[in-house]
């Protein structure tokens, strides 16, 4: 349905250069294109960025290490809506709020545990809100799971989980204890984040991107020792990780955004229910994808497709009079 409308309103603008086309030209030779109508700035972490091979390639040459690839979704949208918005994407793998709010991010490139970029190390980049000019009419941004730690989680519910026999929550018993003040520290920090925003760009319509459904209600879908699922995770710790930890996650999120006049949540975690890492039609990868490439439970294209039409959805609503 969003992609319907999306086509609609291209159409209309298609309708406008045909119309325009009919006119007797007035100038010979090529004419610099019109600048678009809004602009907007696509901020976020690694689930906004693209950051792995099943999200497209890299585009930016020479890499600054924040990986933004060419089938995520700020990508997707601006060749969709490139003639109504002005795309800003300075969306970063591993960004925190505070990497979005005022702190300047090092990028760690394609790393995995124990096996840096070989690229690394690479300058750092500024804090992402500095992408908000005053003139900014829309903003996006998708982030939190950094600062809840959702990667260092993933990694130790692992390491638990070896040996199990896919028996137990050795993931749960040693970490559940710290999780709400992690969420705690998620909500302060979004909080902070949304006023800063509003202050560096005060007509702007904010869209606060939640995540989607990466665990499956159902966790008998995913095979223990799955290296294409969640590996050595029990199903047990899946169901904890997915309750206690990924939905409340969205739950603070939404929250947050709830409170500013100027933010909208975009849900993203009910339209890819059925497409879990678990899922035959997975939209987020395992810890490696199908090609045997590192994902780290991360959107693939098709994930960030569905992303894209949420996302567009909601900006043509933020900018409808």
């Amino acid at each position: 349905m969003a992609r319907f409308r999306t086509r609609l309103a291209l159409l209309g603008s298609a309708a406008a250069f045909a119309a325009g086309a009919l006119a007797p030209a007035q100038l010979v030779g090529a004419q610099p294109a019109a600048a678009a109508d809004y602009d907007w700035v696509a901020l976020g972490d690694s689930y906004t960025a693209g950051v792995i091979p099943a999200a497209g390639d890299i585009f930016e040459i020479p890499r600054d290490g924040c990986e933004r690839t060419d089938r995520s979704y700020p990508q997707v949208i601006d060749r969709d809506l490139g003639s109504f918005f002005e795309l800003t994407n300075v969306s970063c793998g591993a960004a925190t709020i505070e990497d979005v709010t005022f702190n300047a991010q090092q990028p760690i490139g394609r790393s995995m545990p124990g096996q840096p970029d070989p690229d690394a190390p690479f300058p750092p980049v500024p804090p992402q809100s500095d992408a908000v000019k005053s003139g900014t009419d829309v903003i996006t941004v998708g982030v939190g799971g950094n600062t809840l730690g959702f990667g260092e989680i993933l990694f130790k519910c692992l390491q638990l989980g070896e040996g199990s026999g896919g028996v137990g929550t050795p993931c749960k018993d040693e970490l559940a204890a710290d999780i709400p003040a992690r969420l705690t520290k998620v909500s302060t920090d979004y909080d902070q984040m949304l006023a800063k925003l509003h202050e560096k760009g005060p007509h702007a319509k904010i869209l606060a991107v939640g995540y989607p459904t990466v665990i499956p209600e159902d966790t008998s879908k995913c095979r223990y020792n799955d290296i294409h699922q969640f590996f050595s995770i029990t199903p047990g710790d899946l169901d904890w990780l997915r309750q206690d930890v990924l939905e409340p996650l969205n739950k603070v999120i939404e929250k947050s955004a709830g409170t500013q006049d100027s933010a909208t949540f975009v849900d993203l975690y009910n339209s890819s229910a059925q497409h879990s890492v678990c899922d035959a039609g997975e939209w987020v990868e395992g810890i490696l994808d199908s090609d045997n490439r590192p994902a780290l439970v991360h959107p693939n294209a098709k994930g960030h497709l569905n992303a894209a039409d949420h996302v567009t959805s909601a900006m043509l609503n933020a900018i409808a009079p």
